[in-house]
Formats: C-alpha cells, sequence, structure tokens
C-alpha cells in the first residue's frame, strides 16, 4: 500500500453539512492519496461514510449550533484541542462560524497548520447586533494565524478586508462549493408547457426571502391564478430565521403556495419547474441556484452578494432587491411574458455558465491544490 501523502481532517458544525457540500472535495482528497478525518456532530447523513470507507467520523458532542453560551463554547475549543492534539492532522480545514473560531483557536493552541472556509455570513452578519460585533472581533483573532481564508464569493472576501478581519493578501476567493454537473443534467427532460410553475428550494428561513416569495406568489396569483408556486425544504428549527410551524401552515390553507416537504433529490421539482427562486438575502453561491442552472433553469433572485455572482441579469435570470415582494412579483410577471425560446436561451445559458465556473470538479480541484501549496 501507498503511503499517505499527509493527514487532513476536516471540521463542520454539522454532518449534514459534510454531506451536502464536502463529498466532492473528500473525494480528490482521497484519490490523491491523503489520509482524511472528519470531525463534526453526527446525524443521519453519517451514512455518507458507506462512500468513503477510508474516511474516519470523530464526533463533536459540544457544538451547538444554536447556543451563545460562552461556557458551551469553551467546551467546544477544549474538546477540539483535545482532538488535534490526539489526531495530530498535517492541515485541518474549518467550514461554518463556530468550527472557524473555535476550531482556529484549538488547531493555534496544538501548533496545528489550519485553513478556515466563510461558507456564508449567516444571520449574525444579516442582523446588526452586539452579536455581529462580537463575532467579527473573535474571526479577527481567528484568522490572525489562519494559513488562508477561503471565501465562495468575491464580495464576503472584500468585506472581510474592508471590516479589517483579514488581510488582503490572506483572502482567497472560490466560485461556492461547486457542483455535480453530471448528477444534475437536464438529461433531455422537457416539462410540460400547460403550467407555469416558480419554485423555492431551501431551508425556510427568513433571511433565505421565503416571506418574500409567499408575498408575491400571492400578488402574481391574483393576475393569473394558473400560475403555481412551489415551496420544497424543511424548517432549521435551530436557526433564529427559522419561519414558525403555525406560518407554515397559514401559508398553506391559503392556497397560495404547494408545499412538498424535505427531499434528498432536489431533481425532480427541478425538472418540473419553470423557474427556480430564491429571494435570500446574503448567500455564498446558493447551491440550489448552481443546480437549476446545471439543469438549464432559468432562476430568479436577489441582487445581493453571492446570488449576484450566479446570475446575469437578462442572460440565464433576473435579480431584484432583496426584502421586496412586489419587485420579485414583478420579476415573475416579466419572466411570464417570455416566449418559450426565450426561456430555452436563458437555460442554456445558466447550463453553459454552470459548467465553466461552478463544477465541482474544478472548484475541489482549487482547494486541494490549495491544500497542497499550505502543506508543501
Amino acid at each position: 500500500m501507498q503511503p499517505k501523502t499527509a493527514k487532513i481532517a476536516i471540521v463542520a458544525n454539522s454532518t449534514w453539512n459534510i454531506y451536502n457540500f464536502r463529498l466532492n472535495v473528500i473525494k480528490l482528497l482521497i484519490q490523491n492519496n491523503f489520509e482524511v478525518v472528519v470531525i463534526a456532530p453526527v446525524d443521519h447523513y453519517i451514512s455518507y461514510l458507506n462512500q468513503f470507507s477510508e474516511v474516519r467520523h470523530v464526533p463533536l458532542r459540544s457544538l451547538s449550533r444554536k447556543s451563545t453560551n460562552p461556557l458551551k463554547d469553551l467546551s467546544l475549543t477544549r474538546e477540539l484541542y483535545q482532538i488535534y492534539c490526539r489526531e495530530r492532522p498535517d492541515l485541518v480545514i474549518h467550514y461554518t462560524v463556530k468550527p472557524n473560531i473555535y476550531g482556529g483557536f484549538a488547531a493555534r493552541q496544538c501548533g496545528i497548520k489550519y485553513l478556515s472556509t466563510i461558507t456564508g455570513l449567516g444571520y449574525t452578519f444579516l442582523h446588526d447586533s452586539l452579536i455581529r460585533q462580537l463575532t467579527q472581533w473573535l474571526y479577527r483573532m481567528a484568522f490572525r494565524h489562519s494559513e488562508k481564508v477561503i471565501f465562495e464569493n468575491q464580495d464576503d472576501r472584500q468585506l472581510f478586508i474592508e471590516e479589517g478581519i483579514i488581510r488582503p493578501e490572506a483572502g482567497i476567493s472560490l466560485k461556492g462549493c461547486g457542483v455535480d454537473i453530471q448528477y444534475f443534467s437536464p438529461n433531455g427532460f422537457v416539462k410540460p408547457p400547460d403550467t407555469l410553475v416558480f419554485t423555492f428550494i431551501g431551508r425556510l428561513l427568513y433571511d433565505k426571502g421565503i416571506d418574500e416569495f409567499v408575498r408575491a406568489a400571492a400578488l402574481v396569483k391574483k393576475d393569473f391564478p394558473e400560475a403555481e408556486f412551489w415551496v420544497v425544504g424543511d424548517i432549521d428549527e435551530e436557526n433564529p430565521a427559522a419561519i414558525s410551524h403555525d406560518q407554515l401552515l397559514a401559508w398553506m390553507q391559503s392556497g397560495v403556495i404547494r408545499y412538498f416537504g424535505p427531499t434528498s433529490d432536489v431533481r425532480y421539482y427541478i425538472k418540473q419547474s419553470d423557474c427556480i427562486v430564491l429571494p435570500s438575502y446574503r448567500e455564498a453561491i446558493p447551491r440550489v441556484v448552481q443546480e437549476g442552472m446545471a439543469m438549464r433553469k432559468p432562476i430568479i433572485t436577489t441582487d445581493t452578494p453571492g446570488c449576484r455572482e450566479a446570475v446575469e441579469e437578462g442572460k440565464n435570470g433576473f435579480l431584484v432587491p432583496i426584502k421586496d415582494a412586489e419587485g420579485l412579483a414583478a420579476a415573475m410577471r416579466r419572466f411570464r411574458q417570455l416566449s418559450p425560446d426565450q426561456k430555452h436561451t436563458m437555460g442554456r445559458y445558466g447550463r453553459q455558465k454552470a459548467e465553466r465556473e461552478f463544477d465541482d470538479r474544478l472548484i475541489s480541484r482549487q482547494i486541494v491544490d490549495i491544500i497542497e501549496a499550505v502543506i508543501a
């Protein structure tokens, strides 16, 4: 057996995050003869190990996404410190807020190199508060010794530089985490023309623009009652921006939306849709937008960091202001007026853009190149 090149630890706030966003990097690391250890709280997405018998998963017990208790965060730092000192990886890659901050402190204490990855700024950056100021200060401290800070869009990198959180030379921006353009493929499917379907796919968070989607749907339905508005996703109860179950039931009972719940395979709903809609307040580069583009679907999203890096106005979709249900409804009406050929042209351009920029093989290769340069 060929000796391993180096040992890489990948840390995130959930196994769900690993399963949905990091498997392309894990696969390429294994192909390049790295030893891979994943450190994350265990959930039912631990089934990813069935695909990677070479990977060891170390359960993380002290990480609570919801908690702002400093004692719990101290416990997380201590637990990560113990794991890092025991495992002695050559490099740790941190994803999501708490691993970036407290994992950075722990790796520094152990004398282990680490990379930090900003996968979107999340709730704390979208809501101006003391918690945001504290988070920025903690990032500044944690990133001081990070080998590099990887961002999944250009705007987030620029913001961190302007706020003095990182040095310009420390930040690297990529095009999101990438999407499997072979798995998310049109496959010759042609949607029946008898309905017009706008679909929201994602966690049911106010910050994702779900409220604006429903209000815009109600406005459009007044003029075009035949239009359908689908919602696919689950309530993320650990997120402060989550909608309530009562709110979801009220929307369902209104008849404005059709709610399909969560799914492990969004392709069915993307195929049946005319347009994918994500009115998010801020993103890295949204995965569902990349998936929709890969399947030749036009996109309506917001003119905000991450989203505008994926959608070119008028070419593969439309951009609207954030928190603007009327502007979103106007874009939906505008989309309805397009001819079938215009819609198909938008979809084709989106697919070509996904192939050029968002292929997860390209993104994972860029990440592994960074890893190899840091280790070398």
